[in-house]
Parts: C-alpha cells; sequence; structure tokens
C-alpha cells in the first residue's frame, strides 16, 4: 500500500528514473519512527547537555562568590569581650579570697594594686600594690604563685608609679624621700617532660635592685614619676610639684671587659616646668629617649625635645582636654592618663572630661616638628583613669571612674567593644594580654576580672580601606598600602584606594594604546583589505593572543623599559610621526605617483606599502632621540620631567601601557572584526547605489549596526586589562601609587595578590584583605560586563532595523 502509494505521488516516468531502486534504499515506517525517536534522544541530550553545562558555569560563579565572601566576611566582625573568672586581690591581708575582704583590702591605701600585666599564654598575672609588693598569680583562680617585695627602705612610702612601653615590662616606683626602684617582671619558660613550666621573677635592671637616688639632696617627694627603656639604658623622670622640679637621670650598666666588674653610671639633667601655675600628672618619654611629654593639670601636654638632655627645649604646649567641657561638667580640664602604643610613636591621652585621644609628632613646613591632635576615639562618661596599650598592635583599652571600659583601635579608628564593672567601681587598672586575646581589669573594690577578648581583625574599618588615614610618621592623611615591614611596632597600612587605582591605571593606558589601533585594523581588515590578504593578517594578528602574557612582561621590564628611558624622546616622536607618515604617504601615492604604478598594486594591498614607513619612521625617531634631547631637553628628557616636578620610574604605566596594549589587541581586534565583517551586505550595497562612497557606508550604515559587537570587543578587552597579572607584575615597580602619571608605576588588584598572598598568615587580617581584594575585583569586572551588556543590547536594539 505504501509502495503504491510512493509511485503515484512520483507520477509518470518515476520508475523509469529509477524508482524501484531508489523504493529500496527508503527508510521503512519502522526505521523512520526509530529514526525520528533517535534524534528526539539526541535533541533531548543536546539540550539537556547544553543546560548543565550552562547552570554549572552560574553554578560556578555563584560557589566563586560565596567562597571570596566567606573568607572577607570576618574581617567585618566585631569584637567582644567574655568575662571568664573574678577573684580577690591575690595576696591581700589575710590571704581572703572574699569580696569583703577585698572591700577591706581597698581602705588601706598601701595594698591598692597601681598596675596588673600577664605574660603571653596568659596563666601568670602579676600584681604590683603601693606598698612596692610584685604577687605572681594563676589568672584562672587568683591562686598567689609567687611573691616580692621591691628594696624600699622601713618608714618610705610610695607616692608615684609608672610603667614604660608595654613589651618592656618595665614598671617604676617614686617615694616621699626623693629616691625611686624600677624593677622588670620576667617569665623563665622550660618544657621538661614536654610540658610547658613558667618561672616568674622580678628582675632589676642597671642597679634598679638598689634605690636610686633623684631628688634624694632634697628629700623632695616625686609627685609624679616616668620610666622608659631605651638605647642610653633606663630612665626615670621625676616631678615634684611644690618645687615645680623636672628631672630627669639616667642609668647605664656597663661591665669591664678585664675584670667582669658592673659598674652603673648616673647622669642627671633638669628640664624647665612647663607652666608656672601647671601641676604635672602625667610623664612619658620615647625609647629613642630624644621626646618627652609631659601631662598637666592645665589639660595640656607639654612636649619637650630632648635630643641634646644637656639643653633640653620645651616646644609646644598643646590643649589636650578642652576646658570648656570641663568647666561644665565641674571638673578640672586635667590629662588624667596618659600612655604610649606600640613602638612609643603615638600617645594616648585621657582626660578628666572622659574623652580618648590620639597624639602623634609631625613635621610641618617650617621643618619643626609639632606634636598634633590625630584622632578622638568613643568618650566615656566620667574621668580617664587607666590605658592597656596592646603589645603587638596599635590598639588599647581604657577604663575610667565610672566602671565603664573600652576597646579601642588607633588606625581603624574603631571603639570596638565596651563592659562596665557598674556605676560604682572605679577603673584602677587595665591590661591587654601580649596576644590580645585577653584583659584584666581592677576596680577600686579589689576585685580583679579576667576578660576573654576576640577581636582577630581591628585594623579593617571602612574609612581605613576607602578614605584617607592619618598614619604614623606622616605629615598628613593618605591613601596607603604597606602590609609589612622590618619592625615589629610597623603600622598596617591597608588602604584599597592606591590598589583601585593602579588597577584602573593600568587599563586606561592599555585600552588608550589599543582600541584605535585595533579597531581600526578591523575596520580596514574587514572591509577595505583584499580577500587574500585579509585571510593572512586575521590569523596572524588572532594568534598574537596565545603568546604567554608572561613573556610580554619579562620583555616590557628588561627591554622596554630601559630601552624607552634610554629613548624617551624617539617614543613620543613615533606617536607623533607615524600618523602624520602614513597620512603624507596616502597624499603621495594619490596625488604624485603615475596611474600607471597605482594600477599595478591591486586593490586592497595598499596597506603592505606601509611596512617600509613604519620601519622608516622607528628608526629615524631613534637616530634623532639624541639630538631632540639635547635641543628641547637640555640632553637628558628623564632629568627635565623631573625638574618640572613630574616623577619618573623606569618601569612604568607608559611601559604597561603598550606591553599590555599589545596583549589586548588580538582580542578586541577579532571580535570586531567579525561584528564589521558579518554585516550584511545588502546594506553596505544599498549605502553604495545612493550614492555614499566607502567610507561614508563604513561610518553611516557599517559601524552603526556592528557596534554592539565593536562595544563587546572593547569591553572583553577592558576586562583582559583589569584582570592581567604578570605584564603588570613584571613590568612595573608595583609602588601603590595614587595617581595617573604615566611616568610612574602603579600596583594592581591582581598584582598585589600575586605577589602578597604566599607570605600573608592565613586566616590573619592581610591574608583575608587579600581575598577581599579578590572579591571586590570580581564585584568590579561583574557591574561592568553586567553595564557593558546592557549597552550592547540598547545598540542592538537601536540599530536592528537598519
Amino acid at each position: 500500500m505504501a509502495e503504491s502509494t510512493m509511485s503515484d505521488a512520483a507520477g509518470p516516468g518515476f520508475e523509469g528514473a529509477g524508482g524501484p531502486e531508489m523504493r529500496a534504499h527508503l527508510p521503512s515506517a519502522d526505521q523512520r519512527r526509530r529514526l525520528r525517536r533517535w534524534r528526539a534522544v539526541k535533541d533531548w541530550a543536546s539540550k539537556g547537555t547544553i543546560a548543565a553545562f550552562g547552570i554549572g558555569v552560574i553554578a560556578t560563579l555563584v560557589l566563586m562568590f560565596v567562597y571570596l565572601f566567606s573568607e572577607t566576611a570576618p574581617i567585618f566582625g566585631s569584637a567582644s569581650m567574655e568575662s571568664v573568672s573574678g577573684y580577690a586581690a591575690p595576696g591581700s591581708p589575710g590571704g581572703s579570697a572574699s569580696a569583703a575582704d577585698a572591700d577591706a583590702e581597698s581602705e588601706h591605701a598601701e595594698a591598692r594594686t597601681l598596675h596588673t600585666a600577664m605574660e603571653r599564654y596568659r596563666q601568670i598575672g602579676v600584681r604590683f600594690t603601693g606598698d612596692a609588693r610584685a604577687i605572681f598569680f594563676g589568672l584562672d583562680d587568683g591562686a598567689v604563685l609567687h611573691e616580692e617585695t621591691l628594696p624600699r627602705p622601713e618608714g618610705v612610702h610610695v607616692t608615684s608609679f609608672a610603667t614604660g612601653e608595654a613589651r618592656s615590662r618595665l614598671v617604676g616606683y617614686g617615694l616621699d624621700n626623693g629616691h625611686a626602684i624600677f624593677a622588670r617582671h620576667d617569665y623563665d619558660i622550660s618544657y621538661p617532660g614536654g610540658e610547658r613550666t613558667i618561672e616568674p621573677r622580678i628582675a632589676y635592671p642597671e642597679g634598679g635592685g638598689d634605690v636610686l637616688e633623684v631628688f634624694a639632696e632634697d628629700e623632695l617627694p616625686i609627685d609624679v614619676i616616668g620610666v622608659q627603656r631605651g638605647r642610653e639604658g633606663t630612665a626615670i623622670i621625676a616631678a615634684n610639684n611644690e618645687h615645680q622640679q623636672l628631672r630627669i637621670v639616667l642609668f647605664d650598666e656597663e661591665e669591664d671587659f678585664l675584670t667582669g666588674a658592673v659598674t652603673v653610671e648616673r647622669r642627671a639633667y633638669e628640664m624647665p616646668w612647663p607652666g608656672d601655675d601647671v601641676e604635672v600628672t602625667q610623664i612619658l618619654m620615647d625609647t629613642t629617649m630624644r621626646n618627652l611629654f609631659v601631662g598637666g593639670s592645665d589639660g595640656r601636654i607639654h612636649y619637650y625635645d630632648i635630643s641634646r638632655m644637656g639643653s633640653p627645649r620645651l616646644i609646644a604646649s598643646e590643649r589636650a582636654i578642652e576646658q570648656q567641657a570641663a568647666a561644665a561638667d565641674g571638673e578640672q580640664a586635667e590629662v588624667t592618663a596618659l600612655d604610649f602604643l606600640l613602638g612609643a610613636v603615638s600617645l594616648i591621652a585621657g582626660g578628666s572630661d572622659g574623652s580618648v585621644s590620639q597624639w602623634f609628632l609631625t613635621r610641618g613646613d617650617d621643618g619643626e616638628r609639632r606634636l598634633t591632635k590625630i584622632r578622638d576615639f568613643d568618650a566615656h562618661s566620667a574621668p580617664v583613669t587607666s590605658i592597656g596599650p596592646e603589645h603587638a598592635r596599635k590598639g588599647f583599652a581604657t577604663g575610667a571612674a565610672d566602671g565603664s571600659v573600652q576597646l579601642h583601635y588607633a588606625t581603624s579608628h574603631r571603639t570596638l567593644a565596651r563592659v562596665s564593672l557598674g556605676d560604682d567601681v572605679n577603673v584602677d587598672s587595665v591590661a591587654m594580654a601580649p596576644r590580645q586575646d585577653g584583659m584584666l581589669v581592677v576596680g577600686d573594690d579589689g576585685i580583679f576580672r579576667y576578660l576573654r577578648v576576640r577581636n582577630p581583625h581591628p585594623e579593617i574599618s571602612f574609612s581605613a580601606l576607602w578614605q584617607k588615614v592619618w598614619y604614623e610618621g606622616r605629615n598628613n592623611p593618605a591613601y596607603v598600602w604597606q602590609s609589612s615591614s622590618a619592625t615589629q611596632e610597623f603600622e598596617p597600612k591597608f588602604s584599597m584606594v592606591p590598589l583601585t587605582i593602579g588597577t584602573l591605571k593600568g587599563a586606561f593606558y592599555a585600552m588608550l594604546f589599543a582600541i584605535p589601533i585595533a579597531i581600526l585594523a578591523a575596520i580596514y581588515s574587514a572591509y577595505f583589505m583584499a580577500p587574500r590578504m585579509r585571510t593572512m593578517t586575521k590569523p596572524t594578528i588572532e594568534i598574537m593572543e596565545a603568546l604567554p602574557t608572561v613573556i610580554l612582561g619579562f620583555l616590557a621590564g628588561l627591554w622596554a623599559a630601559p630601552f624607552f628611558e634610554r629613548n624617551l624622546p624617539a617614543i613620543f616622536s613615533i606617536l607623533i610621526l607615524l600618523p602624520v607618515a602614513f597620512i603624507l604617504m596616502a597624499w603621495v601615492w594619490s596625488r604624485l605617483v603615475p596611474a600607471g604604478w597605482r594600477e599595478r598594486i591591486p586593490g586592497g594591498w595598499e596597506a603592505a606599502l606601509l611596512i617600509p614607513v613604519v620601519l622608516l619612521v622607528g628608526w629615524f625617531a631613534v637616530a634623532a632621540s639624541p639630538f631632540i634631547e639635547l635641543a628641547l631637553f637640555d640632553g637628558d628628557m628623564r632629568q627635565w620631567l623631573t625638574e618640572q616636578g613630574i616623577n619618573y620610574d623606569q618601569r612604568n604605566a607608559l611601559v604597561v601601557g603598550m606591553a599590555m596594549g599589545f596583549a589586548v589587541i588580538p582580542t578586541i581586534y577579532s571580535i570586531a572584526e567579525d561584528a564589521i565583517f558579518n554585516v550584511p551586505k545588502h546594506l553596505t550595497q544599498g549605502a553604495l547605489a545612493c550614492g555614499a562612497t566607502a567610507w561614508q557606508a563604513m561610518a553611516t550604515v557599517v559601524l552603526l549596526t556592528a557596534s554592539p559587537g565593536i562595544f563587546s570587543a572593547v569591553m572583553i578587552g577592558f576586562g583582559r586589562a583589569v584582570g592581567e597579572t604578570m605584564i603588570v607584575l613584571m613590568a612595573t615597580g608595583n609602588s601603590p601609587v595614587t595617581n595617573f602619571n604615566i611616568f610612574e608605576g602603579m600596583r594592581t588588584l591582581s598584582a598585589n595578590i600575586a605577589v602578597e598572598m604566599p607570605e600573608a598568615a592565613v586566616g590573619g587580617s592581610h591574608f583575608r584583605l587579600l581575598f577581599f581584594a579578590a572579591l571586590f575585583l570580581f564585584l568590579l569586572t561583574f557591574v561592568l560586563n553586567t553595564l557593558a551588556e546592557i549597552v550592547r543590547h540598547r545598540l542592538r536594539r537601536k540599530y536592528s532595523s537598519l
């Protein structure tokens, strides 16, 4: 039945044309059903595979984002302080551990806790009392482990107390007979049987085991004392307010290399009093022993230059506590607490009005150093009574007379956490653990409160990442990325602005170089070039994309950068002369060359004539470079730029722009050329038929129709330039600067990750910030590509009617 139907449908002559043979090769109905089922399976498999891989790409991007975010999120977490234990003051009279005994102890001034500290493993704490005792105790339960009395003569009372820079573990007592004592709490660590054992002890540097004379000749009490250990030994700075005497006494220990005898040299220096009506309340000397800071009852910090102690100078007196605010609260404007941050560069001043501020020395336009207020932190509602700096970071804790304790960080300008001991508790002492993971707080009720601190990433804040920050040692706020240094006192600088600007700077100059060349080359090869020449030119340019970027970076850094520096006028001469030479060559070809000669060159091959022009212009520019440099730039263009205030680095944005532009050109060219070449021919032919020239057709029809593809080419090239790593890494000085100077280098986000990730401690702030940089780069490219896709679709809709 099927055969007859097929024969009838074929009509007359079908059999004569080989009908039976053809019918023998036609598939049967069952075969056709099987073919349709197999085709459906293949269609389903193809659709499923494409969908699966498409979803896989999206899922991969989402997982990348989730992973980067999970590594980044902890740096924006908050700090916390959790109470672990509380107990009466260790070694209190009677040995009682009750709160009642602690209250009884607080009634005896000599038994009051003046200072507390702990060792790095948070097993042992130490308490220094008003009767010159050092009591070592277990941090968890307050059990006394060792007690030692410092050499205080009988009948002599303690009148003042001070500590040195936190890591020195140095303490000093001022006595009412004009003498002083200083000592250091030390810890001997051993591992017998594989278990850690810590033995606490008191050490006496530079003869500190003896009572030291300060105002002994007049038997004046030491009202305020400061102590510091530095390059010249140990210094005691003492003040007597009644007689307005301020004195520095240096003790330097020397050992005879022949006899081994140890002698202590004592040198005393008188300092000018800060003011007639001023009472000294706080004294600090930095570890360089060149700067002295005195807090006064007038609410000012008085800065002395003591680089020559024999002739000290009172440089300035800066108001730290506002008199108006203090008067409104019925308090005297007084500096009630003063301490150094890590490195003894920054001062933290606490006032009677509860204010907390950071200060350090800056250099003015006249070259004179001045004490400058840098930033304020959240204030307490009562006078600040204690400051506890961190041992390894620029953080600190403050305690106040209202029982409040706050945790701050200087660089990020943050007050991170706050706890309260009770409104009726005056905080006597705040001490931070050497690893910043614990805090010991003592109130005037005699209770020791041991807190566990969780504060892993205090350096990070929005202002520290994206706004100018005033870092130690700098004269003004700035954007700085500097994650490490050779000193432990280093203040990490984590501004993302230099890296972001460096990324955009490198991409900008690369695109400035690549876009005109790539798009104009695409226009010419797709529309004007001879087909045979195009078949050779296009693959050659596209093969350039396969060049490893590390090779381009190697050539740019080791060959191009020195060549550009030696022949700087030649580079700019080439950029200027080449377009002029092309125009001149076109005029000569069209106006002066006989028509017969022109006809010998097939249409579309004219570009080959420009190869000798390019070589000749390049040779001429390099040969003329020394003469141009001598005539216009006094023989040295780089030095001339420096004299004009333009910095020049050998590996700079000019080198990177050309090298990275060379890497980006094939991408932009290939996509743009395909977009232009695939414009329907009837559009071009219609424009030409209407009387338009080839260039008019290109400008008014072809480019508009191909604009979505050209725009996509540019954005893909920009994304390639933004994410480029090896060229930037090898062809720049990797200096994170914040300018668009073409003669200076840069550091990009991707290069920074590649350079610093191997050195970053896993889980640290630096490590997580590198992940944040990767996340930011991911989001930056995602947003740019999304915007580019939106623009491309709008261009496509707008010109789809052509």
